[in-house]
């Protein structure tokens, strides 16, 4: 039983496979033997006079076809290229149009992972359902698809001209704070920066007991009604577990969490920092639940991303451009 305790004392009980780089580079093998095809409709309706929107899709592992959104500067108002962004979503949200993104000078995708939006005709478990939808089986695990999606789509922004290849970054907070760590894990040598708020998927069975809320809570369910699945369903989610994945990740991060958040517990976020082995800043606030003072964190976290992916200044190319 996990008791708590001082939120920066948490001690994961995480273990990692021995197969475990086995395990993921049988999954890069299988994503390799399966063409990207990219595709790309432009969105005239969503489009402004800053920012061009396209929908798209790629095809990802057992072949299913994942939609997202990719929005892009006009050329008329910042010329490229741009540094990449991926913006990742969290549980039961769907996939962020990021034209705010674009306007701010990134080339952003926001990608829908299967079961999401326009991505769920070969695969929806629904929400609830995807936390433990074959858990106790790495191999046909949802989140093993989920994943891949989530590196897929780095992928496809290194298939773009426009976007600057080693100034790609990942953004999400929740699910989309796991899927942050993923694609920073599955696609080291591409990602320059990522910041992730209230990460998810973090210290899965701890995380379980150390709160009652959904998502968490739907393996409390599974796991009372199925009892014996139990520990096999932890060898399952030890394959899956950002603080296992976090060893790949070379890229600078950055880490925000409410120290009142009854979903991804805090204790996690402070364990996630330890097991980073690179360049990470956490950044923690009091009084705040799942948001992650999102309200006052995003100025840090704008500021984090530019500072490393270095988007083209809106102001010095209106300022040229006058000139």
């Amino acid at each position: 039983m996990t008791t708590r305790g001082r939120a920066e004392d948490y001690q994961p009980n995480v273990a990692r496979p021995p197969d475990f780089d086995e395990f993921w580079a049988q999954v890069q093998s299988e994503l390799d033997a399966i063409p990207l095809d990219p595709e790309l409709t432009p969105v005239p309706m969503r489009s402004t006079p800053e920012v061009e929107v396209f929908e798209i899709h790629y095809t990802s592992l057992d072949n299913v076809r994942v939609a997202g959104w990719y929005c892009r500067p006009r050329e008329s108002y910042l010329a490229g290229p741009y540094p990449g962004l991926s913006i990742v979503p969290g549980y039961v949200s769907e996939p962020t149009l990021p034209k705010s993104w674009a306007k701010m000078g990134y080339a952003a995708i926001g990608v829908a992972p299967r079961g999401k939006l326009r991505s769920n005709s070969q695969f929806n478990p629904g929400y609830p359902g995807l936390l433990i939808n074959r858990i106790i089986d790495r191999n046909t695990y949802s989140y093993r698809g989920f994943y891949a999606d989530a590196a897929r789509a780095i992928d496809f922004l290194l298939t773009r001209d426009e976007v600057i290849p080693g100034r790609i970054g990942v953004h999400g907070s929740s699910q989309g704070g796991a899927l942050t760590i993923v694609s920073a894990a599955l696609r080291p040598d591409a990602i320059a920066c990522g910041a992730a708020g209230a990460p998810y998927l973090t210290g899965y069975m701890d995380s379980a007991e150390l709160t009652h809320s959904y998502p968490y809570e739907e393996m409390n369910e599974y796991f009372r009604l199925y009892p014996e699945r139990k520990e096999q369903a932890r060898e399952t989610l030890d394959y899956f577990d950002c603080l296992n994945l976090a060893a790949w990740v070379k890229a600078p991060m950055l880490i925000y969490a409410g120290l009142c958040d009854d979903v991804c517990p805090p204790e996690t976020a402070f364990a996630l920092r330890d097991a980073l082995p690179g360049e990470v800043t956490l950044h923690t606030w009091e009084r705040c639940g799942h948001d992650a003072g999102n309200y006052w964190e995003m100025r840090a976290v704008e500021a984090f991303l530019a500072e490393h992916l270095q988007p083209a200044s809106v102001d010095a190319h209106a300022q040229m451009t006058v000139g």
